[in-house]
């Protein structure tokens, strides 16, 4: 008798996730259910009028090696696209009424105009600052300020959170969303002692093997654009999803043929679907919905996880209409000075194809933890005032050739003071429903990196509990 397993949610941890499944244990029969018309969750790309416009991700990062192996897995070795030399040398911040480049070493570091002489020397100052000695969680910005002094948490810190979690880093885990950053403190005591230690080994090893080592991890995106990574996935699978399927509830199936009970999963409509085992991949507030029936505590504990607005507003330019030169990454805005934007990547200047030859993409970020009001703006009035910053900060006056909008009204889930301690409580729950699994990126890592290898873990679950059960492994 074959296992059967119900994966809910196509974004890429359901997808990577039924992936490994049809890997480690081929006999399975794997059903993927998602309420969308498309696989991918936030990962999808709109292809117009020769642009292509990236709706989330626009790429990942091999600083972990889960993504690109998966990419080559499936075969799309030959798709894999290095971001730029120039994108991952010029990054910028928009202070003081102007685009000031990101420093990329000590000396730029020393000559920027980013931070004022104090703020240098509190930076320089923390490999001799004394560690925190207790466990206690602690904010990004309580971290950054006590390691590295107030005016780099409210400047650096405040961007860097913002480009990645357009969060607000008063309320947000350091432990929970930068763990190697408390890591570090604690094995080496200081954040850049551990960095410089870490890079010299990297450099010891490499010599040792007579290769290069990089001191920054690349960015890296797809061809025809990062879409194409989970329809790649859907050809791969035995069975392919099941698309335009809202799933209501979930519940346990006792059954006398076997040691632990089954499950049913039930549709919107009069569905219904058998399984062995259910791992709920969606967004949190979807898998505190699906669970209300069967545990209202643990459904409780879920609906906890919040989640923040984004707005995506992507503009094409005539390149001949941009008077400054695009050739970087883009730049981010502290949430402290209150735009109406969090930052603006050159998307045509990181990736080759993404706008077609003589033409400029730009892709805008707005609304986040701070400014959530600005994504429920009409598309005029947000295109308005992308145009407006835009304006200001890159001093574009010209009318875009090309536009598009997408909002995402649950975006990027928070990780606030106390969401490793609610993630445990989760889990120890969940964990009095044998066959019940919870994945996605509401739990360990919001990035795609995260994603994926965190499928490899619930997917080691998933294997041990079969292996503990009666069914065949392969």
């Amino acid at each position: 008798m074959s296992p059967r397993i119900l994966i809910v949610g196509a974004g890429i941890s359901g997808l990577s996730l039924a992936y490994l499944l049809s890997r480690k244990l081929p006999s399975a029969d794997v059903t993927v259910l998602e309420e969308r018309d498309r696989p991918g969750g936030t990962i999808w790309t709109e292809r117009r009028d020769g642009f292509q416009v990236e709706t989330g991700p626009n790429g990942f990062l091999d600083s972990k090696p889960s993504t690109r192996m998966l990419c080559e897995d499936v075969g799309l070795r030959d798709q894999l696209i290095p971001a730029s030399a120039v994108s991952g040398q010029n990054r910028y911040l928009f202070l003081n009424d102007k685009l000031q480049l990101l420093p990329r070493g000590l000396g730029s570091f020393l000559r920027s105009r980013l931070l004022g002489w104090r703020g240098k020397i509190a930076v320089l100052a923390e490999r001799y600052r004394r560690r925190r000695r207790d466990s206690a969680d602690e904010s990004i910005t309580a971290f950054a300020r006590r390691r590295m002094g107030r005016e780099v948490a409210e400047t650096l810190v405040d961007a860097f959170v913002t480009g990645i979690f357009a969060g607000d880093p008063d309320i947000l885990s350091v432990r929970a969303t930068f763990p190697r950053l408390v890591l570090l403190e604690e094995q080496y005591g200081s954040v850049l002692r551990g960095l410089s230690q870490i890079a010299k080994q990297r450099r010891s090893e490499a010599d040792a093997r007579f290769e290069s080592s990089p001191a920054t991890s690349t960015m890296w995106s797809l061809r025809q654009g990062m879409r194409l990574l989970p329809e790649t996935i859907c050809q791969r699978l035995g069975r392919p999803p099941v698309f335009g399927c809202g799933v209501r509830s979930t519940a346990r199936l006792e059954r006398s043929d076997q040691q632990t009970p089954g499950w049913v999963v039930r549709g919107e409509g009069k569905e219904q679907w058998t399984a062995d085992a259910v791992v709920l991949t969606c967004p949190a507030y979807k898998q505190s919905e699906i669970i209300a029936e069967l545990d209202e505590e643990l459904a409780r504990l879920i609906q906890g996880i919040a989640y923040n607005r984004v707005a995506v507003v992507a503009l094409g330019y005539r390149q001949a209409d941009i008077t400054m030169k695009v050739d970087g990454f883009g730049f981010l805005v502290p949430q402290r000075s209150r735009r109406d934007i969090l930052g603006v990547q050159w998307c045509s200047s990181i990736f080759p194809d993404r706008a077609p030859h003589g033409f400029v993409l730009l892709r805008a970020m707005c609304g986040g933890w701070n400014r959530p009001e600005i994504v429920g703006w009409d598309d005029e009035t947000l295109l308005r005032a992308v145009r407006n910053e835009l304006r200001v900060t890159m001093a574009i006056s010209a009318e875009p050739v090309f536009h598009q909008i997408v909002r995402w009204e649950r975006a990027i889930p928070q990780y606030q003071l106390g969401h490793l301690e609610m993630v445990a409580k989760i889990e120890h729950r969940a964990s009095h429903f044998p066959g019940l699994f919870l994945g996605g990126n509401a739990y360990r890592g919001v990035a795609l990196n995260d994603c994926v290898e965190q499928a490899e873990v619930v997917a080691a679950q998933v294997c041990n509990f079969f292996t503990k059960s009666s069914f065949p492994s392969g």
